[in-house]
């Protein structure tokens, strides 16, 4: 049967609830876009300042053009962002929409995740050829993503790092405060790692990255800020074989981009120590689609998969796991590599990240 027969068979009334639905997702898309616009010209934080204001005063403040601030006004208020005011042609910012869109606020700043989806389109022709090929992509096609992960990591983990995350492992704030050598592997700008040697000022710290771009900022922080107990170094962490030099491993949101994750994983148990831990967070959607259905932001974590994580392992040669390759491979792979326990835990206020502790 022809498609045009299928369709006359089809019940319009679903059919029309369907496409009113994708008329939403278009529209959704474009507010998405528009919101990561406001947030990397800070203009969200600027409005959570201000009473309600005209476009003029609001430009005016930002030192921005107002024709495209009352344009780009217009896209918040029709996303239901923010409020107008046509007796005055004021916008107002209400607070209950600042406390997830600012930086610093009380429930994140979810402004931060409406990057990747203005970036899917920056590199939508390379993604075609990557369809037509099967070919990867490096992470250097990718602009600014590591300004991305270094405020992704900074809400994720450094926020709770010593609140909620290191207390996971039993025994070692402790360890860190008496001095011990931990590596962060696959460390990006290395944000978590800075943290804790400001932190454990007796407790040494190393980071290895893929990415060139990266380390050269974080040892630029490191020299300014004048730490004396951390370095990074540009490694590629395929074939990583050290044995017995850290106490401690680290790794955040970084295992399923790497070429071969379970050798990586085999490698960071053998660089442990006896009486080593691992402590590994990554993204907790399940390895089965189906289980995924009420997973937060599941359809924008596989797309970020489709265009970012598995690309990129592919562009190494590797497997193309992807963003969502589950906690149950995770966990998998850190058994088989031969850690004498493997725990798994999800924070109450984080549902999307699973943190596993495996030790030695």
């Amino acid at each position: 049967m022809s498609v045009a027969a299928e369709i006359e068979k089809a019940d319009m009334a679903a059919a029309e609830a369907f496409a009113e639905n994708v008329g939403g997702i278009l529209n959704s898309g474009a507010v998405a876009v528009m919101m990561s616009i406001g947030h990397r010209l800070g203009l969200f934080d600027l409005l959570a300042e201000m009473p309600p204001s005209t476009s003029a005063a609001i430009a005016g403040r930002a030192q921005l053009s107002e024709r495209y601030i009352r344009e780009w006004l217009a896209v918040m208020v029709m996303g239901g962002i923010v409020r107008y005011d046509p007796a005055d042609n004021s916008y107002r910012f209400p607070p209950e929409h600042a406390a997830c869109l600012t930086r610093g606020a009380p429930l994140g700043n979810l402004a931060v995740y409406a990057q990747p989806v203005a970036l899917m389109g920056q590199i939508q022709e390379r993604l075609l050829a990557c369809f037509e090929t099967g070919q990867g992509l490096a992470y250097g096609d990718f602009p600014c993503f590591h300004e991305f992960m270094e405020e992704d990591s900074g809400q994720t983990v450094v926020a709770q790092l010593f609140d909620s995350v290191l207390p996971l492992v039993d025994g070692i704030v402790e360890r860190l405060e008496a001095g011990i050598d931990v590596l962060d592997a696959g460390c990006g700008r290395g944000l978590a790692l800075i943290e804790m040697a400001r932190r454990f000022p007796a407790s040494r710290f190393l980071g290895y990255d893929l990415c060139a771009d990266a380390i050269e900022f974080a040892n630029r922080k490191v020299q300014e800020e004048g730490l004396a107990n951390i370095r990074f170094e540009k490694r590629d962490l395929t074939g990583y074989h050290e044995k017995a030099r850290f106490d401690f491993i680290t790794s955040f949101d970084a295992v399923h981009d790497q070429k071969d994750p379970q050798a990586l994983i085999r490698g960071l148990h053998g660089a442990l120590r006896p009486g080593g831990v691992y402590l590994m967070q990554d993204i907790g959607g399940s390895a089965k689609l189906e289980n995924n259905a009420d997973f937060p932001m599941a359809a924008m974590l596989y797309a970020v998969s489709c265009a970012h994580c598995t690309p990129v392992s592919l562009g190494q040669g590797g497997l193309g796991l992807g963003t969502m390759w589950g906690w149950e491979t995770a966990e998998g792979m850190l058994k088989e590599a031969g850690f004498s326990s493997v725990e798994r835990n999800v924070l109450p206020h984080d549902p999307m990240n699973v943190w596993f502790v495996s030790r030695v």
